[in-house]
């Protein structure tokens, strides 16, 4: 990998970011939840990976591991501060939403390699 090639995807995927908090600064709820739906790691990482030389075989399984580690950890960690983000706040409710993400996730992918998931 090159360092042309990081810096393109630094600034990608920033570009995503600052659009998103720009939309939701400007109240533009709809887009800007529009914006957070769309997959901007996966979409922007995909597109890169794509471009290798297995990039159709490695895509396809590297979204297998995506879909499962989403219902997995992600949606857990939405619930956790959708639910407790009006009792204790943002800030408090998305720490306790990272916490269980991440034991969620380590779970996941110490499974995924004790058994050799994925590959």
């Amino acid at each position: 990998m090159n360092l042309k090639s990081i810096i393109i995807y630094f600034i990608t995927g920033g570009l995503f970011t600052t659009l998103i908090v720009l939309l939701e600064e400007n109240k533009s709820r709809l887009l800007s939840g529009f914006a957070t739906l769309m997959p901007v790691f996966t979409l922007v990482s995909y597109i890169f990976i794509g471009a290798s030389k297995n990039g159709g075989i490695a895509v396809s399984q590297h979204s297998k591991f995506v879909l499962v580690g989403t219902i997995i950890s992600w949606i857990p960690y939405m619930l956790v501060i959708s639910w407790l983000s009006p009792s204790i706040g943002a800030q408090k409710a998305i720490a306790w939403g990272l916490a269980v993400f991440f034991v969620l996730a380590a779970a996941f992918l110490f499974v995924v390699g004790k058994y050799n998931l994925f590959h």
